[in-house]
């Protein structure tokens, strides 16, 4: 393999997306502290189009991921959310997010960075009429078992309300930074690397030739790249660099924006959860939705849209730049890069730290109380359940490992309220 060919190309791709990232994460912090799921579930309440409208709208810009949006959507469908509201909510939000968007935009144009919130209103407005329709039961929630969330691999903002009433003006801002720049860089930042690494990958080492056949076959292709994605676990903003170096191959725009799509919504581990949580014909709408939607939507990209609109310049000023020769990086994006890079290694060491500090623990055996906890999969859920537990009356310490999901409670508090603090955050016990 070229290194040097392999290095520009990543090198390129993320300097391309990394000033967009950077505004994703910022506004993905605004809105942890300034929209609160309690005033969400509100809106979600009730049978009709309009709390699956407002679903789908409330989900859009929220930066989760397929089975990160579980423990939220549990604890919204706690809070009064119809099913149907709850389905558009599950449909909407892993496909798109602010981070996406704007690095949607980045390194794939106008045209894609608008397609991809508008396809998620219409699927998830769409998948959550027909679970209104033919899926609503009598609970008229999410219902969870130790079965349910168990299975989650969240990596996003899980369902406990952080509350940020009591703060200044400053205080908020310094919050949703924090958010922001560190839970946000933690969560979605592994998955962020394996996307931009597949995608210089792809560029190096796959033949140009391998994909041209597929291009005179645009459902075949669509649906080979469904058969793809939704094995592979990726998230919205991860499946973007993956989605340019295929296009940059020879598959059409349309077969992209399935990856696009279907990826980041469609998992096998989401699938399986929602089918012990809503049943396997509410589950089979949502999976049909996405992939009806994904597919329809890069059918008229590719018959009806204007070819123009999908190699902008910027794509092709990139594709310039995968070459060995092209070293040639502006100074704000390259600071950006730089940056993004800082806060993924400190993301890196803080979670390693957590994990040596909850080993430390149990050598000195100080520990009185583990409850073993299912759901959580990401530093935000550990963040999430360790913030619950130690708002107890009587918590000393608490430590939370997310490998082995066990928390550890030190302190004069009874078990059954720890066991409710979890739930009411959106995780189970086991």
């Amino acid at each position: 393999m070229d290194l040097a060919h392999f290095f520009s190309s990543l090198l390129g791709i993320v300097n391309e997306m990394s000033p967009y990232i950077l505004l994703g994460f910022l506004i993905a912090g605004l809105l942890q502290v300034y929209v609160r799921p309690s005033a969400m579930s509100r809106h979600l309440s009730g049978r009709g189009v309009g709390p699956v409208v407002k679903a789908a709208l409330f989900g859009i810009p929220l930066p989760l991921c397929s089975c990160g949006v579980l423990p939220t959507a549990v604890a919204l469908s706690r809070r009064g959310a119809s099913r149907g509201a709850t389905t558009s909510f599950l449909i909407a939000t892993p496909q798109t997010g602010v981070d996406s968007i704007a690095a949607t935009y980045s390194l794939l144009g106008l045209p894609f960075a608008l397609l991809r919130p508008l396809a998620a209103l219409v699927g998830a407005t769409f998948g959550g009429l027909a679970v209104s329709r033919f899926a609503e039961d009598k609970s008229q929630s999410v219902q969870t078992s130790d079965a349910g969330v168990a299975g989650s691999s969240c990596k996003g903002s899980c369902g406990a309300e952080d509350d940020y009433s009591g703060l200044s003006t400053t205080g908020k801002l310094l919050a949703a930074v924090k958010y922001g720049f560190v839970d946000m860089v933690a969560s979605v930042g592994k998955w962020l690397m394996i996307g931009l690494i597949v995608a210089a990958l792809i560029t190096v080492l796959v033949p140009d030739e391998l994909f041209l056949s597929l291009r005179r076959y645009p459902l075949l292709a669509m649906g080979v790249m469904i058969l793809v994605a939704v094995p592979m676990y990726i998230c919205a903003t991860g499946s973007i660099p993956i989605a340019l170096s295929l296009m940059m191959k020879g598959l059409s725009p349309g077969v992209a924006f399935v990856l696009l799509m279907a990826g980041p919504a469609a998992n096998f581990a989401s699938v399986m959860i929602l089918g012990r949580t809503m049943g396997r014909r509410a589950t089979s709408i949502y999976v049909g939705s996405v992939i009806v939607t994904a597919v329809a939507f890069g059918l008229l990209i590719d018959y009806l849209l204007p070819a123009s609109w999908f190699m902008p310049e910027k794509m092709m000023a990139h594709a310039g730049c995968h070459g060995a020769d092209g070293w040639h990086f502006p100074i704000f994006p390259t600071l950006c890069s730089v940056l993004l890079m800082g806060l993924l290694i400190y993301a890196a060491i803080k979670s390693r730290s957590q994990h040596k500090h909850f080993e430390n623990h149990i050598e000195k055996e100080i520990m009185k109380q583990q409850i073993q906890i299912t759901g959580m999969a990401c530093e935000h859920c550990r963040s999430t359940v360790a913030k619950a537990l130690a708002s107890l009356p009587g918590v000393e310490s608490v430590d939370v490992n997310l490998s082995t999901g066990i928390a550890t409670v030190e302190g004069d508090v009874d078990l059954k309220a720890i066991n409710e603090a979890i739930y009411n955050a959106g995780f189970n016990v086991k």
